[in-house]
């Protein structure tokens, strides 16, 4: 039966207005970016996360012909900023967010309104921490474990500062604490540049931090007691790791980028390929030494699959140490 002049138009109707609805999305990907790219970094300015992102952001920007603005929105250990983003932000790539170990943890430790695996689109896998346990050049702790061994005396009124409940500088010394049977008393605060005044003020006796505090070992105001990697570190090679004193407790909390759900397939690899050629960058790649920070770069997809075993694997470390919600 052959198609009537009527059918045809239908069809042909049908067939444009299908082009014309696909036709943005399409343009979206061509055109991108059209405008500034806003990067959400979920730590105050001034510590090493901040540091790194934006000598990242703004060779990303250089590739992608817009600026790359840092939005610093720290809060809820890390997880204030990425959490407000998949629930507010639309998935068109103009607002993305440097993605910590934390979001993993802490939907284990307190009730949150996102999901680290569904409500994310991975973009890229870019690098992980050098962890330090420091004090004030003049504590009484000449070595960790003269600190740990005050401790034992006093259960439970030793102090340390993170950067927030739930953090891998929380986590960390929490493993720590247990591996070595001792009862510290955690304070968080809000980020790195708060610590380290609190460290320097004699607020708090010691801190468990990524390497923020670099410039104040270096410079003679605090002094490093143990690193937390699998082997000593380049720059401090005469400073203990925590495995070699016999604590088992090895981390560099990887971190990336993500985007919102949803977002377009063809826009998540302009952005990939626009920071991975950042990430290869000399100037990055100096910026990483002076914070003993190694590439951890990951495709979009395999930064995905790592994102869903990483997710998987904390349960358990959150119920060990007892932090998990009833």
């Amino acid at each position: 039966m052959g198609t009537t002049p009527a059918r045809r138009q239908a069809l042909t109707l049908i067939a444009l207005g299908l082009a014309a609805a696909s036709m943005p999305h399409w343009a979206q990907a061509q055109d991108f970016p059209s405008k500034p790219i806003t990067l959400i970094v979920p730590f105050p300015a001034g510590g090493s996360t901040d540091r790194h992102m934006r000598t990242l952001a703004e060779l990303a920007g250089k590739q992608l012909g817009q600026p790359v603005i840092v939005d610093n929105r720290p809060g809820a250990g890390g997880t204030l900023g990425p959490g407000t983003m998949a629930r507010t932000a639309k998935p068109d790539g103009y607002t993305i967010t440097q993605f910590p170990l934390s979001m993993f943890r802490m939907p284990y430790m307190q009730r949150v309104n996102w999901d680290p695996i569904r409500d994310f689109s991975y973009i890229i896998g870019v690098s992980g921490y050098t962890f330090g346990f420091t004090v004030r050049s003049d504590s009484p702790y000449k070595s960790f474990n003269e600190y740990l061994e005050a401790a034992r005396k006093k259960p439970g009124a030793v102090d340390y500062g993170s950067t927030g409940a739930g953090t891998s500088p929380h986590l960390l010394m929490e493993e720590l604490a247990e591996h070595a049977k001792v009862q510290l008393n955690h304070i968080p605060f809000k980020g790195n540049a708060d610590l380290q005044q609190a460290v320097l003020g004699g607020h708090v006796s010691a801190q468990s931090d990524a390497s923020g505090w670099d410039k104040y070992v270096e410079g003679g105001q605090m002094r490093l007691l143990l690193t937390f990697g699998e082997k000593r570190t380049k720059r401090w090679p005469d400073v203990p790791t925590a495995k070699e004193l016999g604590y088992g407790v090895v981390s560099t909390s990887p971190y990336g980028i993500a985007g919102p759900k949803g977002m377009d397939p063809a826009v998540v690899k302009k952005l990939h390929d626009a920071f991975k050629k950042a990430m290869e960058d000399p100037r990055n790649l100096e910026v990483m030494e002076q914070l003993n920070q190694e590439v951890w770069y990951r495709s979009s997809a395999d930064y995905a699959q790592w994102a869903k075993e990483a997710y998987a694997k904390d349960k358990g470390l959150i119920e060990r140490l007892g932090l998990a919600i009833k």
